[in-house]
């Protein structure tokens, strides 16, 4: 049962929610508004705890990525 992010054509808010099957539509928890706009998300992911390296998160892409959403930490404000 996977969790999607989604932003809302409506409010713009960007919101995750979790979908119990394909066929459940999707409402905006903010505005209830129905016309959302699923996101690229990158996936979350944790490294063995035998490595010394750090978990892997679902931040924003590398720098030399385009942007992963409009409201993208990496753009100006």
């Amino acid at each position: 049962m996977p969790i999607f992010e989604y932003r809302c054509e409506t409010c713009q808010s960007i919101v995750e929610i979790f979908l119990r099957s394909k066929e459940e539509r999707p409402v905006c928890p903010a505005c209830q508004g129905k016309n959302l706009e699923k996101l690229m998300s990158a996936p979350a992911g944790h490294v063995s705890s035998a490595s010394s390296s750090l978990p892997i998160t679902g931040g924003c892409p590398p720098m030399d990525a385009p942007p992963c959403h409009p409201q993208c930490c990496r753009l100006p404000r």
